[in-house]
């Protein structure tokens, strides 16, 4: 079903740092691949939650043009219909589609509130 939150981003400034706080505070189990971490934060399998009820999400340096804060990611069926639908709506491509690995594909946009948000289109 699309529109559901299906991930969360949290920028960094130093990835150490941050890693070592997140895992600390709250337990996740972290796995880190170039340039991202992965964050579980519950039971996973092929890192995707095992339960019903939480997300994964993942840390990422910060980028003040497309991650100065942290970002919700929200599943659709179709990323460049749904860029179009965002800006008829009156909100902002910031980024457009591409490839995360054999995963999906990912893009990010500005709300009409100028806030940055995820998309994801699952392979």
């Amino acid at each position: 079903m699309s529109g559901r939150v299906v991930h969360f981003e949290i920028p960094f400034d130093d990835e150490g740092r941050a890693n070592a706080f997140y895992q600390e505070a709250f337990g996740w189990g972290l796995h880190e691949v170039p340039g991202y971490t992965l964050a579980a934060t519950g039971p996973t399998s092929d890192l995707v939650p095992a339960e019903p009820g939480f997300i994964n999400g993942g840390l990422l340096a910060r980028d003040p043009a497309a991650t100065a804060s942290p970002v919700i990611v929200i599943d659709v069926p179709d990323i460049e219909a749904a860029l179009t639908k965002i800006e008829d709506l009156g909100g902002k491509t910031v980024a457009g589609k591409r490839a995360v690995g054999t995963f999906g594909f990912a893009a990010y946009f500005n709300d009409t509130e100028g806030n940055l948000m995820g998309l994801w289109e699952a392979a």
